[in-house]
């Protein structure tokens, strides 16, 4: 409705649509009311996703300017139901799905693909949704999500997006006898038919829109993404969002807490709750923050990190075993233990990270001990969606007596006690991915090395500011989050030009202006449904 008369004429469409001019201004302000008058989550991601499927450019002018009202509902925490749910409110397909039957052909499928210029893909194999677990073919909610917000909060072109969707079985049985299930009926292809099938898919992305697409992993299982980031890394232009974007978010997450704390990254001892994909992967950058920012060699850095997995604390020659080639740069020589409160007591650390997906694992014990210990304790609960969070905003606060610097992975309300208001800050790689990749892309970075996440993390944190810190927020309001994009791209794009792994040339001498040619346009009125007319 948003046509003018004038186009409606010349286009063949008057009549067909009532008298009423709408401005885009006034679609946005419809459909919030909409929105706000669904009662369920679900119901309210449906219409979004119905809403992108009709009107491209509505949707990301309402996504982008109300982030922080729709992002929970576009993605975590209600992207999570949405894909247990995916095959039941499925209408229309967005994106791809390449099965392992395909194998052999993923070029030729990937060539179906209408758009030419794909500049990013997000891939999924659907092994390990959030803290959900494996949910199949269904994961493509993930790309999806995530590819959205890749234009919503960077203003990434979304027709230069492709959301994939590896299809390999589920080892689920209740999913393959799931009468709504979309995927194949089967249990997951493992070993060298696998890796073959992955190996075959990035050479046909390659093949098929160039060495420069960026390759964007998410929620592969924990045997998996490790092993693929450093098989692919020095070959691709790839990351894996779990592992490296989780970090850099939680790394910014601490350098903002460190000016509440007063002290420096080495005056710190990290215990994780969790050594998986994620943990080892925030271990990793702190311990390369401490190495670069802080001049610690890496065997004084990595004292500062602990772990602490299903089996106890990460320790050298642990008798129960299961110390993964990740997590064996962690295992220091120490007596074992398992239980998590005798750890904190022996070891005792000025930051809990938890990103385990084991809901309520930081319990009233846990964060009074914390408290008890340090002055000011950081404690991350990290896990996603919501119901697999460590503990509660309100839980540390209380617990603390208001004391903690507190960050989750999934949004928490407003707590007010102790005499204060507390805004707890959302860990969400919202903040990192979007704008990243912006910089990956503007310039033309061909391999992501992991000091790109150390950019973005420091970038991040600057733009943290007092009043932020003052009401126990380490990470800046979600309403700045285009902003903070922008930023963060800049950063990373000149950060790649100094270090020689830009590739876009000739350099720019204004990276900012640069990226800003590249961005999408939502607004209708910077453009016309008219062909375009010139004198002759």
């Amino acid at each position: 409705m948003a046509a003018t008369i004038e186009e409606r004429q010349l286009l063949g469409v008057h009549g067909l649509l009532p008298s009423r001019v709408k401005t885009q201004e006034e679609q946005v302000e419809h459909c919030l009311r909409r929105i706000r008058n669904i009662p369920e989550p679900l119901d309210q991601y449906e219409f979004m996703v119905h809403l992108l499927q009709r009107n491209e450019r509505l949707f990301y002018k309402l996504l982008s300017e109300n982030t922080e009202e729709l992002m929970p509902i576009v993605y975590t925490p209600t992207v999570g139901l949405a894909c247990q749910k995916y095959g039941y409110i499925f209408t229309q397909p967005k994106g791809m799905f390449i099965s392992i039957k395909d194998k052999g052909h993923i070029y030729e499928v990937l060539r179906n693909w209408p758009e030419d210029e794909v500049k990013a893909i997000v891939v999924t194999d659907g092994e390990r949704i959030l803290g959900l677990g494996d949910l199949g073919a269904q994961g493509m909610g993930i790309p999806v999500g995530k590819l959205a917000l890749y234009t919503a909060l960077a203003d990434i072109p979304p027709y230069q997006t492709l959301p994939i969707q590896l299809d390999v079985g589920t080892n689920r049985e209740e999913l393959r006898n799931d009468i709504d299930y979309i995927g194949l009926r089967q249990p997951r292809v493992t070993g060298p038919e696998y890796d073959e099938f992955i190996d075959e898919f990035m050479q046909a992305v390659v093949k098929r829109f160039g060495q420069n697409c960026l390759i964007q992993f998410e929620d592969f299982g924990k045997n998996n993404a490790f092993r693929l980031l450093e098989m692919y890394r020095e070959k691709y232009c790839t990351f894996n969002d779990d592992i490296q974007g989780t970090a850099s978010v939680a790394l910014a997450g601490i350098f903002a807490a460190l000016k509440a704390t007063g002290k420096g990254l080495k005056d710190h001892t990290f215990l994780f709750q969790g050594a998986g994909q994620a943990s080892v992967g925030i271990a990793l950058l702190i311990t390369m923050a401490l190495q670069k920012r802080e001049g610690l060699s890496r065997e004084e850095a990595l004292k500062h990190v602990w772990l602490r997995d299903s089996k106890g604390l990460v320790v050298l020659d642990r008798p129960t075993g299961g110390i993964s080639e990740p997590k064996a740069p962690f295992a220091h020589p120490h007596q074992p233990m398992e239980d998590l409160m005798e750890i904190i007591k022996d070891i005792k650390p000025t930051c809990l990270i938890g990103a385990a997906a084991i809901p309520g694992v930081f319990t009233e014990e846990v964060i009074k001990e914390m408290s008890a210990n340090n002055e000011r304790p950081i404690i991350f609960a990290l896990s996603n969606p919501t119901s697999q969070a460590e503990c509660t905003a309100e839980e540390a606060y209380t617990h603390s007596e208001g004391r903690a610097i507190f960050a989750s992975g999934s949004p928490f309300p407003v707590f007010e006690g102790f005499g204060k208001r507390f805004e707890p800050g959302q860990g969400n790689n919202a903040y990192i991915f979007p704008g990243a990749s912006l910089g990956v892309i503007a310039a033309g970075i061909r391999h992501i090395h992991e000091s790109v996440f150390l950019f973005a993390a420091e970038g991040l944190a600057n733009l943290v500011t007092a009043e932020d810190l003052e009401v126990g927020r380490v990470y800046p309001p979600l309403s700045k989050i285009k902003e903070i994009s922008l930023k963060i791209a800049t950063k990373v794009a000149e950060e790649a030009y100094k270090d020689g792994m830009a590739s876009t040339y000739p350099e720019p001498e204004d990276k900012e202006a640069h990226i800003r040619s590249l961005l999408y346009n939502y607004d209708y009125t910077k453009e016309s449904n008219l062909p375009t007319t010139y004198p002759w």
